[in-house]
């Protein structure tokens, strides 16, 4: 097994991440080369779990991160997940350390709806 390391870390969205997968795809099937099962099973999950589209997510990231107290890593998990009530939203922010009121969860609930369509 060969080891790897990091390079480079960056947060994407579950409709970015199927995008790459989807050039991953073409490109082993091009080469003729067959793909890993690991690879096969990503490729089904993202398929079945991803919705709307690179931009959209990409937006929805940008407008998240307007709001205080919400991380861009959380934005991300919020993109990917859309929550649609506000225990969601609350598993989401899970360990945060800021008190997150009831109007930002809306706020939040009200941008992953409008996303969501």
């Amino acid at each position: 097994m060969k080891i790897r390391r990091i390079i480079d870390e960056q947060p994407i969205t579950v409709p970015e991440l199927r995008k790459i997968l989807q050039v991953i795809e073409s490109e082993r099937r091009d080469r003729e080369k067959d793909m890993s099962y690991e690879l096969r099973r990503s490729i089904e999950l993202i398929n079945h779990i991803s919705t709307g589209t690179v931009e959209r997510s990409s937006e929805l990231v940008l407008r998240l991160a307007e709001i205080e107290n919400v991380t861009p890593i959380v934005a991300y998990r919020i993109a990917d997940l859309l929550p649609k009530s506000r225990e969601e939203v609350r598993a989401i922010f899970g360990k945060d350390r800021f008190a997150h009121t009831t109007e930002e969860i809306d706020s939040i609930i009200d941008l992953a709806i409008e996303y969501s369509e």
